[in-house]
């Protein structure tokens, strides 16, 4: 575990130690603030991350009037023992205007969230003529057929050794896979924060 007495302060502003809060699940950078060593000692042993606001003068935990905190997984110092690295959970949105970052960065999630993003989306409109509005109509039952049927498939071609087979269908069982979970009222953030607390 890290101590404060760990970091060199001395190229530091005001002595304190900048710490950048990143989501552990999204790896979206969150916030900066900064930590004296009490923010640094409360933040250790609460496992919610406190600072030291410059403008007020005092500690403060992120979340003590919003209610949106910021649980820790893990500190890492950076290669000069100037500048922190927090991982954590966030609960709610990081920053005061109710985003989920304080920086307005373009996002950079991967296909297959944006094809999340798609499903959920077709799930809120239903538009006539779409696959997933049909499955969405027939129901979990059928969904959920279909996610079994998929998986077998896939299991068959990873079985007889066919690469190409084996991504066609594994590509059609995460589709299915991620209409179940929209309709399951759940997201893939569901499933890492459940992968996580496995690993943690």
């Amino acid at each position: 575990m890290i101590s404060f007495n760990d970091f060199n302060l001395s190229k530091c502003a005001d002595g304190l130690l900048p710490a950048i809060i990143q989501d552990a699940i999204s790896m979206k950078v969150l916030m900066l603030g900064y930590m004296n060593r009490e923010a640094f000692d409360i933040t250790v042993s609460t496992g919610r991350v406190t600072f030291y606001s410059r403008t007020r003068n005092r500690l403060w935990t992120k979340g003590e009037t919003s209610g949106n905190f910021l649980n820790v997984n893990d500190m890492y110092p950076d290669c000069d023992n100037d500048t922190l690295l927090i991982k954590a959970t966030p609960v709610g949105p990081a920053c005061h205007r109710g985003t989920e970052s304080c920086f307005d960065t373009p996002a950079e999630e991967g296909f297959v969230r944006k094809l999340s993003a798609l499903v959920r989306q077709r799930h809120i409109d239903m538009p006539e003529g779409s696959y997933t509005t049909r499955l969405f109509i027939r129901g979990v039952k059928k969904i959920a057929q279909k996610v079994g049927e998929e998986a077998l498939e896939s299991a068959i071609e990873a079985v007889d050794g066919n690469r190409d087979r084996f991504i066609y269908e594994a590509s059609d069982l995460l589709y299915h896979y991620l209409v179940l979970l929209e309709q399951m009222g759940c997201d893939l953030k569901d499933i890492e924060r459940e992968l996580l607390s496995r690993h943690s």
